[in-house]
């Protein structure tokens, strides 16, 4: 029984681990994963289950981007020191769209909207925006570099792109990635910061999340939180270096069309069966 629920957190984790990040939905995919892979255990343990592997994703930014993101390192210039700071204040500009609204509407938005018709349509209309957008900018160069070229009001507007990504089916990533692009970012850039932004709104989520449902477990269920947060971590940080080193020399339109294929497929798996 554990071992299989044990094999179950770990398949459940390398989802999460891989979708989080590329800008493909975590919630599609799961969508799919849960209709043949439920662990056994309560609705209340299963949805902290994926609060916990959440977490696992978000410490595998905060231990890559740790040294870039530590503002008191001590071979840090103080120049570096103070450029470090800039980019928390642009993280915190960029987070306070989706803090608030995300606060007041996540539960309605999720009641309404978490359905298997909303994810598949966000699939494919940003699936058809990335290869759309990329078309457009295809021989352009970003105006914002780096994050010394990125503005407070450019954090704040990729911020606001950030709070379509409360509709199930957006991807988080996906909508702060294209947001960034067309707002002048590169795509380096653009995925550095929907990272970073990540962090704070990913902690708080799952932080609230946990407060709720509280920190009492069974020696089983702890096991198979913690073997989910493992595999989740792992697999981010690889995740992770993959979409960096992928974008070094493509675009998002493969992501585009994957996003459009796993939409009809979600449409048609659940026309089928329903």
């Amino acid at each position: 029984m554990l071992v299989i629920e044990l094999v179950k957190a770990v398949i459940l984790g390398i989802v999460e681990g891989i979708t989080e990040w590329l800008p493909i939905s975590s919630t599609g995919h799961m969508i799919l994963v849960e209709q043949f892979i439920k662990l056994d255990a309560s609705p209340a343990f299963i949805e902290m289950f994926f609060v916990v592997i959440q977490l696992g994703a978000i410490l595998a930014v905060a231990i890559l981007y740790f040294h870039k993101l530590n503002p008191f390192a001590p071979s840090k210039s103080r120049q570096e020191k103070q450029d470090t700071m800039a980019i928390w204040y642009k993280v915190i500009v960029g987070v306070l769209p989706a803090a608030v609204l995300g606060f007041l509407f996540d539960d309605w938005l999720n009641d309404k909207f978490y359905n298997y018709p909303t994810v598949a349509v966000m699939l494919i209309v940003y699936g058809i925006l990335f290869i759309v957008i990329e078309n457009r900018n295809k021989g352009r160069v970003g105006a914002v570099q780096s994050f010394n070229d990125l503005t407070y009001k450019t954090a704040f507007l990729i911020g606001l792109f950030q709070v379509l990504s409360l509709i199930p089916g957006t991807s988080r990533s996906g909508a702060t990635i294209l947001g960034a692009i067309i707002l002048g970012t590169s795509r380096y850039v653009a995925a550095e910061f929907s990272f970073f932004l990540s962090i704070p709104v990913m902690f708080g989520a799952s932080a609230l999340k946990l407060v709720k449902f509280g920190l009492v477990f069974t020696g089983m269920e702890m096991a198979i939180l913690l073997t989910g947060m493992i595999v989740a971590f792992v697999v981010s940080v690889f995740a992770i270096k993959f979409l960096l080193g992928y974008i070094k020399n493509n675009d998002f339109k493969a992501f585009g069309w994957y996003r459009i294929v796993l939409g009809l497929l979600v449409i048609g798996y659940f026309v089928w069966f329903e």
